[in-house]
């Protein structure tokens, strides 16, 4: 079955079928090798070559190539934001890891959307555009096919895809009390960028940390915007953020804001306290980005979660 479907103009009559895809469709280099060496083009329903130039009224069918992951398929709930046939947008619940892994190699989102796709009787291969951490809440992309997750990525690397958060941390936020040296760059008091190297200390632990980049380090840049201070009874202050992610690295905004000293309320492995909350206030809440196909630019919101909503609300003093 053609995924994309194309007839031909009056416009584009002399333009061999290459350049006409060329100008109507952003496909990635990778696919369209794959495009040319598993004859996936045809011109009126016949398997067709990219240099021959087809008549005005003809049409030009792109198919995918057959693809299916093999998790196995798990009743797992799913929130499901957005569907089309290149994407699924999930607002993911705190608890579960996005993608298999040696330590956790079911009960993942990738089992949850196994189900969902066969219940529904469609096959795809299931890839992940993004990916949060197992106890941060928000939103992660499933790319249906090999082009939208190779149109994704590429956005990503250039920087236009936008990513923000809201997190709860200890302490009262304010750049003038960051020390310089942090690699602060402030706007104001309540909206400052963070520039630090983050690395791996070794192997075993999953703990990331400060790293400079002659150690090994690979840089990452955080923006924070202070969106309230909570006054707790028998806490100290804290304070509630939004978060602009310009680069992906693994606990990025974790170690960023334990680094400067207001860890993130509920992350005992950045050293923030559990009291309010059993797990990291963070929760992945906004995204946007230009549609793999049709180039439009889309952004999605995902409501905050009852744990986070009862940390800032319960025990809050009005």
């Amino acid at each position: 079955m053609p995924k994309y479907e194309h007839t031909v103009t009056s416009e584009e009559y002399g333009q061999t079928i290459n350049q006409i895809l060329r100008a109507n469709y952003k496909f990635s280099a990778r696919f369209k090798t794959k495009m040319k060496y598993q004859s996936l083009v045809d011109l009126n329903g016949t398997p067709t070559k990219g240099y021959i130039k087809p008549e005005v009224g003809d049409i030009i069918a792109v198919r995918l190539p057959d693809e299916k992951s093999d998790f196995t398929p798990e009743d797992i709930p799913i929130d499901i934001i957005y569907e089309d046939d290149d994407l699924i947008i999930i607002n993911k619940q705190p608890g579960i890891i996005v993608h298999p892994t040696k330590g956790h190699p079911e009960h993942t989102i990738a089992n949850a959307v196994m189900k969902y796709m066969l219940d529904k009787g469609d096959s795809y291969k299931i890839r992940f555009a993004n990916r949060i951490d197992m106890d941060t809440s928000g939103i992660i992309i499933v790319a249906k096919n090999a082009n939208a997750q190779n149109e994704l990525s590429s956005q990503m690397r250039k920087g236009t895809v936008v990513k923000k958060y809201i997190s709860l941390v200890e302490g009262e936020v304010n750049a003038e009390n960051i020390d310089a040296k942090d690699g602060i760059e402030a706007v104001n008091p309540y909206h400052f960028k963070l520039s630090l190297p983050i690395g791996r200390p070794d192997s075993v632990s999953i703990r990331r940390c400060y790293m400079p980049v002659e150690e090994g380090g690979k840089d990452a840049l955080s923006e924070f915007e202070v969106i309230d201070y909570c006054e707790y009874e028998n806490h100290d202050t804290h304070t509630l953020l939004q978060v602009n992610l310009h680069t992906g690295r693994t606990h990025q905004i974790r170690v960023h804001l334990s680094h400067i000293g207001h860890p993130i309320a509920g992350d005992f492995l950045y050293g923030g306290r559990t009291d309010l909350i059993d797990r990291q206030a963070l929760h992945a809440y906004y995204i946007e980005f230009n549609h793999p196909h049709t180039g439009e630019r889309m952004y999605f919101k995902a409501p905050i979660p009852d744990d986070i909503l009862k940390a800032l609300g319960m025990y809050l003093k009005k």
